[in-house]
């Protein structure tokens, strides 16, 4: 593995963000800055770009590399091969056998977070910024069904639909790999969420046999800075 860290990026930070720790799982995040990204940063940090992050503009080319960086790092220190999961043709990370991941980056900060399948079969983390309630109140009606809307909270628009929003993408993260199928926002519901940073999601159609309409998963979130992250994460081992 290729000890180079890149300027555009900062040292990685291990400490876990969110207000559960998930047994055997790890995440890594940076902040990365595109406009210090050098061209043969991808080369001697021993990346392969594929060809459409090539083609791309600065900012993609370093919110891919931070990605990557932040998820070799977490296999690392998993104990597991410091590879970088290839971008599949469906654009999903390609995760080293035996084992689940997931990658995010927002504007400036990218994650991710890795574990054993044994431990956890499938990981969702998604970053957002948050919405002003302004934006958050033009793009209510395309994010939340007609059940979530009735359930905004006064004073708390921005912040619900940006939850809403994050929340679906990890879940469509955690899940898609299980079931090899897309999904989307009419597909999932939020019923409930705490300020504790708990929150709980329930599926509206048949995915498969084992994720059905009306399976019911446990998610959690945390606010920094501008930013809103979330993560839905599916159990290898009742109880864990």
């Amino acid at each position: 593995m290729s000890a180079f860290h890149p300027a555009c990026c900062s040292p990685f930070d291990s400490q876990w963000p969110l207000p559960q720790a998930l047994p055997g799982a790890r995440l890594v995040a940076c902040l990365f800055q595109p406009d210090m990204l050098m061209a043969e940063d991808f080369l001697r940090c021993g990346i392969e770009a594929p060809a459409s992050i090539q083609r791309s503009v600065a900012k993609r080319q370093a919110e891919f590399l931070a990605g990557r960086l932040c998820a070799r790092e977490a296999m690392r220190g998993l104990g597991g091969p410091a590879v970088v999961p290839a971008l599949g043709e469906d654009r999903a990370p390609q995760w080293p056998t035996g084992f689940s991941g997931s990658i995010t980056h927002g504007k400036g900060w990218a994650a991710a977070v890795v574990a054993q399948k044994s431990d956890w079969r499938g990981l969702g983390l998604d970053v957002e910024q948050l919405l002003t309630e302004t934006r958050a109140e033009r793009l209510a009606g395309e994010i939340l069904t007609p059940a979530e809307l009735q359930r905004l909270r006064p004073g708390q628009t921005a912040l619900q639909v940006t939850l809403t929003f994050s929340l679906k993408e990890s879940l469509f993260k955690a899940l898609y790999p299980l079931v090899g199928k897309r999904f989307y926002f009419e597909d999932a519901e939020l019923l409930d969420w705490q300020s504790d940073g708990t929150a709980r999601l329930r599926l509206l159609c048949d995915l498969s046999d084992d994720w059905c309409r009306g399976v019911e998963l446990e998610a959690q979130f945390a606010t920094f800075d501008e930013y809103l992250l979330s993560l839905v994460a599916v159990s290898a081992r009742p109880g864990l």
